[in-house]
């Protein structure tokens, strides 16, 4: 037995990696037309980030029978949950007071990132998990994953963000320059305004850039993420490709329904994580 991994449908862990570690993985919600839709368990509309729908947290319902699964298979060795910036859903806080009911085996990491940028904190525990380690030192290995994360996003529209509220400082310059092509990071756990710039092609070369000056000459494990622009993934994962030769090549998946929603068609995204020194 050994100890087990939980996270959130928006790590955009895939498939197989899942599998490979044995991560569990609980729903966040979207809500659309007065149905409650759970992301990666029912029937999503792939244009749904064009639609008036909201998005909710995991429940404390859904996160304490997935942890009270876990704790069972572990063999009472533990469980690890690494979630969604505190910042930017309610499912940390919700995971928190689970578990704090629940039992003191089982220890919530704040990501304080989304997507890969959670996802890399993941998979840092859960291959602390498989070598064989206790509790303490697979919520390390997640705590320490979560110092050596960065993620960039550019996105195409600005009406997604107005609606979010989920962007840090937002009120300030979403209303100015209709052609604004924003180059967003997440800081200290936030979505924040890294660089104003008037065209997708200049934001997303200035996030290349930006990456690639925190990579330098060294390696990472990257991943590059999207909303309905598969071809713009693409190019950026083999752009990068070219400029850090030292890294393996970049995990490509969509953002997912519930990250989408918050920022639109035709965003593009990039998260990596440096190795530990």
């Amino acid at each position: 037995m050994s100890v087990v991994v939980v996270t959130d449908t928006s790590s955009r862990l895939p498939a197989e990696l899942l599998e490979k570690w044995s991560i569990r993985i609980v729903p966040l919600h979207i809500l659309l037309d007065g149905d409650d839709l759970r992301d990666g368990v029912g029937e999503v509309p792939d244009d749904v980030h064009k639609l008036h729908a909201t998005t909710a947290a995991a429940t404390p319902a859904e996160l304490a029978d997935v942890y009270q699964e876990a704790l069972a298979d572990s063999g009472g060795e533990g469980v690890v949950a690494v979630h969604i910036s505190s910042a930017l859903s309610g499912t940390y806080g919700n995971a928190q007071r689970t578990a704090a009911d629940l039992d003191p085996a089982v220890r919530v990491i704040d990501s304080r990132s989304a997507a890969m940028g959670t996802g890399f904190c993941v998979l840092a525990a859960a291959r602390a998990a498989a070598a064989g380690g206790d509790l303490d030192t697979v919520a390390d290995a997640a705590s320490s994953a979560v110092s050596r994360s960065h993620a960039f996003m550019v996105v195409h529209r600005l009406d997604n963000l107005r609606r979010s509220g989920r962007i840090g400082g937002a009120k300030a310059w979403l209303g100015t320059a209709l052609a604004l092509k924003p180059l967003l990071r997440v800081e200290d756990g936030k979505l924040v305004l890294a660089q104003r710039v008037r065209t997708v092609s200049g934001a997303t070369a200035a996030m290349i850039d930006r990456v690639c000056e925190i990579v330098g000459d060294g390696s990472a494990a990257l991943a590059v993420h999207h909303v309905a622009n598969p071809e713009g993934a693409s190019e950026v994962a083999a752009t990068l490709a070219r400029r850090l030769p030292a890294c393996e090549p970049a995990i490509v998946t969509p953002l997912g329904p519930v990250l989408g929603l918050h920022v639109g068609a035709g965003a593009v995204a990039v998260c990596l994580e440096l190795p530990e020194t």
